[in-house]
């Protein structure tokens, strides 16, 4: 089939001012993101769907042909992965089953709220490329779907409004107060000058008593927070129940392409870009990580291999800045897929040094389970043994009944409590205040979209 071009396009007045602050970000707002928004929202909702990113481009999956959903049998369903391109996410819980904890907070005062291991393969998939060319592959009630999707939004047919939530109340609760948090950052650092761990990372869950459309969601974060691992799966499982995550991860867990891995953990962040390069603490914490990732790395790559390319790069994100780092090695010829995660997950970033402490720490200290939240998000395609998993954070979880999203902060010896607190606080702003626009207003793209086509 012929590739059809949708021609980037004004944005109408009424959005002028919110496009302009995404411009600020220095991460340009993705053409092809916006338009793969645009089409998914042309999409029954009752059909599995999910937004990857997949090198210049961004693809569209619809109606999973498999979906897999593991728990004791995580590794073993990861290798089990019939031939094709996967999407979804790996829970923090999940390095429980490397690194094992005795359940005496979040894991017992919580029961898991998502699996392990969630993965859907699409076969159906429409590739945006970045100067909007829709390219669609594969067959069934999957490519039908986007091919009238695709239709409508040529025509400039406009997509089934999403129903807003009027009257909704749009304050997020946290799982620790402030003082509690505080309390939390004490207890780690008297466990660091014990000598028990190096660092630890702290996190708390936000939640909103209200269902978010998670594709106006993804619209908001494509339109107004560009992140390099903009993503969305939506199912619909008998095994989950209908669950969402929308993600805008700024971090990279791992990339596979044949036996290449690469990890590139963040840690260091602030405001302004000179204080953060100034900050001792920040690359303290970062050096730490890498330590880490290099170690976690080391145990299945070839002796040798293993390199740091890229040490404290300073990268512009949506309100912030991030100190990142790249960790390289050659995966050794006899470890599979669940080989390489189970020696590096969870990810270094969102845990600690060393992790079997710091995982129990964790377990102890924070009264809920991290689920999607801290733990791997993306593709695989095991036909090319290649695939692209960040880190969830900056991460969404819908449920039919509420709306997630998780903050936390890497706690080193030296952390300021009240410090610490206010860079969740800091990480978190921009993103609800996306969550809300989501829950008052249209989704930004139907209105672009059709502008675009004039």
């Amino acid at each position: 089939m012929v590739p059809t071009a949708i021609p980037p396009g004004r944005a109408p007045a009424g959005n002028a001012g919110r496009l302009g602050r995404a411009r600020q970000y220095r991460d340009p707002v993705r053409h092809s993101d916006t338009i793969a928004a645009a089409l998914l929202a042309r999409v029954p909702a009752e059909v599995d769907a999910a937004v990857w990113r997949r090198g210049g481009t961004t693809v569209v999956g619809v109606g999973a042909e498999e979906v897999v959903v593991a728990g004791a049998d995580a590794f073993g369903a990861l290798d089990r992965l019939a031939a094709g391109t996967w999407v979804g996410w790996l829970a923090f819980e999940l390095g429980h089953a490397v690194e094992p904890v005795v359940a005496r907070g979040a894991s017992a005062c919580e029961p898991p709220q998502v699996p392990d291991v969630v993965l859907a393969r699409f076969g159906a998939q429409a590739v945006v490329a970045a100067d909007g060319e829709i390219t669609l592959d594969g067959t069934g009630v999957g490519r039908t779907l986007l091919h009238d999707a695709r239709r409508d939004l040529l025509d400039a047919t406009p997509a089934p409004a999403a129903s807003r939530r009027r009257g909704v109340d749009l304050r997020w609760r946290s799982s620790l107060r402030r003082d509690e948090f505080e309390a939390r950052v004490g207890a780690i650092v008297e466990l660091l000058r014990a000598g028990e761990c190096y660092q630890v990372n702290l996190t708390r869950r936000l939640t909103l008593d209200a269902h978010l459309d998670p594709v106006g969601l993804f619209a908001q974060l494509a339109h107004h927070h560009p992140a390099p691992f903009t993503g969305l799966l939506r199912v619909h499982h008998h095994s989950v129940g209908d669950v969402a995550v929308v993600c805008a991860s700024p971090e990279r867990y791992l990339r596979v392409d044949g036996r290449s891995v690469e990890t590139q953990p963040i840690k260091g962040t602030a405001v302004d870009a000179h204080v953060l390069r100034a900050s001792a603490k920040d690359r303290a914490e970062n050096v730490m990580i890498v330590d880490l990732a290099r170690n976690d790395l080391g145990r299945v790559c070839e002796p040798g291999s293993i390199e740091v390319p890229s040490l404290f790069a300073m990268e512009a994100h949506p309100g912030l800045h991030h100190l990142v780092s790249t960790v390289r090695g050659t995966r050794r010829a006899d470890v599979g897929l669940s080989g390489l995660i189970a020696a590096t997950f969870p990810p270094a970033s969102v845990t600690g040094a060393p992790k079997p402490r710091v995982l129990q720490a964790i377990d102890d200290l924070e009264p809920v389970r991290r689920g999607v939240y801290c733990g791997g998000f993306g593709w695989i395609d095991t036909a090319r043994d290649q695939a692209d998993l960040a880190v969830a954070i900056r991460t969404f979880t819908v449920f039919p009944d509420r709306t997630e999203l998780g903050v936390g902060a890497g706690i080193v010896a030296d952390s300021s409590p009240a410090a610490e607190w206010e860079e969740t606080e800091l990480k978190a702003a921009r993103l609800l205040a996306r969550a809300d626009d989501c829950a008052r207003e249209p989704i930004p793209e139907r209105r672009a979209a059709a502008v675009a086509m004039r």
